[in-house]
């Protein structure tokens, strides 16, 4: 989760907004030489449930974050690598879930797998769950090259999974570095706290957190 950001304005939409719509594509129908694995929309995922806003397991990104990614999966391609996807664009509603499920300390089912070595009452205090996330910006995703080791799983709150962690092994450190190039070569950047986080540097709604449904 990314820390918390300035308050700026939350637009609120309704999920069959079309107007709203217009300014993003749906990455799955776009391309299938991409693997997705969309963790919010099932129950493999830090809160061991499927998140509120998402109904399917679908990309959505503004239209130019999928322009940009587009390009760094040909890049893979001709290294005869493939992208994961696991998550985009992400509702407001989603993200109040995560504070919700943050405050309820009693459950965490999940804690073995996402956050052994964390204690749950620091999760905001340690910026790893936020009120606001520039995933519901539009264009934002998280994401790893497949089949290579990073060194820790996806949403593993968790030092280690700082993107230059010196906690993992070389070969771990040098995929986490693949990633951070060619994303950074094609106009992304890094959320250093997370290897798997990045966002368009010049994404079009920098003012906007959407929050129609994923469907």
């Amino acid at each position: 989760m990314k820390r918390l950001l300035p308050f700026l304005f939350i637009l609120t939409l309704q999920a069959d907004d079309t107007t709203t719509k217009k300014g993003f594509v749906i990455l799955n129908t776009l391309t299938q030489q991409t693997d997705y694995e969309m963790r919010y929309a099932s129950e493999d995922n830090f809160i061991g449930s499927v998140i509120t806003g998402y109904e399917a397991p679908r990309c959505y990104l503004s239209k130019e974050a999928a322009k940009a990614l587009l390009e760094v999966e040909k890049e893979l391609q001709r290294e005869g690598l493939r992208l994961k996807v696991y998550d985009c664009y992400r509702p407001q509603r989603a993200v109040d879930h995560f504070v919700r499920w943050a405050k309820a300390l009693d459950d965490t089912k999940m804690k073995a797998q996402y956050y052994p070595r964390v204690d749950k009452k620091v999760l905001f205090r340690d910026g790893y769950i936020a009120a606001r996330s520039g995933h519901s910006r539009g264009s934002t995703l998280d994401l790893t090259i497949e089949g290579l080791d990073m060194g820790t799983s996806f949403d593993f709150f968790d030092p280690r999974s700082h993107t230059l962690s010196t906690a993992v092994t070389q070969k771990q450190h040098q995929n986490r570095l693949l990633l951070k190039k060619v994303m950074e070569q094609h106009g992304f950047k890094n959320y250093a706290e997370e290897w798997w986080h990045y966002t368009l540097k010049d994404e079009p709604f920098k003012e906007s957190y959407f929050d129609f449904i994923v469907r």
